[in-house]
Order: structure tokens, then C-alpha cells, then sequence
């Protein structure tokens, strides 16, 4: 898996410890790791994962995201 840059939907939950259906509400919403469609399959790059992670940081509780 590390040796490919895309991965499934599933492979990305479970690289990010989330249920494949919170992957699905927030790609719904707009506020999760980019991605992309190839036909009907979702797939992720394992660097706009690593991205969006590290746009989620914060210093303190009341600290918003970065945007996009």
C-alpha cells in the first residue's frame, strides 16, 4: 500500500482511524481531504491526505482549521 500514491476510500479511513462512512460525510460536506473520481471509485492522494492533516493542526481549542 505505502508504494502506491492513491488509495481507496476504505484504505484511506483506515489510514486516517475513521469509519469509511465519516470519509463519505465529509467529502458530502467539502471539509475532508481532497480527492478524486474515477468513474464510480473515490480515490485519495496519500499526499493531499497528509495535507489536509496537517491543515487540521491547532495551537488551542478555540482555534478554527486553515482553509483550504
Amino acid at each position: 500500500m505505502r508504494d502506491n500514491p492513491f488509495l481507496t476510500a476504505d484504505e484511506a479511513a483506515a489510514l486516517l482511524r475513521l469509519s469509511p462512512r465519516s470519509l463519505e460525510g465529509f467529502r458530502y460536506r467539502g471539509n475532508g481531504p481532497r480527492y478524486s473520481k474515477a468513474g464510480r471509485r473515490v480515490l485519495y492522494r496519500r499526499a493531499d491526505i497528509e495535507a489536509w492533516i496537517d491543515r487540521q493542526a491547532r495551537d488551542n481549542t478555540h482555534q478554527k482549521p486553515e482553509a483550504h
